[in-house]
Parts: C-alpha cells; structure tokens; sequence
C-alpha cells in the first residue's frame, strides 16, 4: 500500500511542538491554543516546556508572537504531521 503525504498549506491544521526553555504548567493550555504542555526536567538542568497540538498557520504564527512576547526563547519548532483535516 502507498502512503501519501499531504502537502502542509496556509490554511489545513497541522501538528507542531514547539519547545521553550522554563516552565509552563497546565494551566497555560488555554492562553496557548489548547496544546498540550509538557515539562521535562533532567538533573540539574533548567526545565525545558514542549507545546503539542494542531495550529494551521495563522494560529501558530500568533502562538509564536505570545511565547515572544513573554520573553521565551524558542528552542524548536517541528511540524510532526501535515494536512489534517480533522484536528
């Protein structure tokens, strides 16, 4: 069976992580368009927060703008699956 890959639009959901260094809990998930949020921390480390979730364009561009506008650098933006429809 051939696998068929959707090509990533300006319009069709899509889903990033987006990782910042620090600390978000749980209770930003709102603020940050419904994404999961997830915090790693290994020893003596700073923590570092992973943002998962669908976004097309238009919200992960605003999304990108509150996480600066809070002063968090981004450590990674990464499109781990294009083109759904669904969310």
């Amino acid at each position: 069976m051939k696998k068929v890959r959707q090509k990533l639009t300006l319009d069709r959901l899509a889903t990033y992580q987006i990782t910042v260094p620090g600390e978000l809990d749980e209770s930003w998930s709102d603020w940050a368009g419904g994404m999961t949020i997830t915090v790693e921390s290994e020893g003596d480390d700073p923590p570092v927060t992973t943002l998962t979730g669908n976004l097309d364009q238009a919200a992960l561009q605003g999304l990108l703008r509150r996480l600066y506008s809070l002063g968090l650098a981004l450590i990674s933006v990464i499109c781990v699956g294009c083109g759904s429809e669904d969310g």
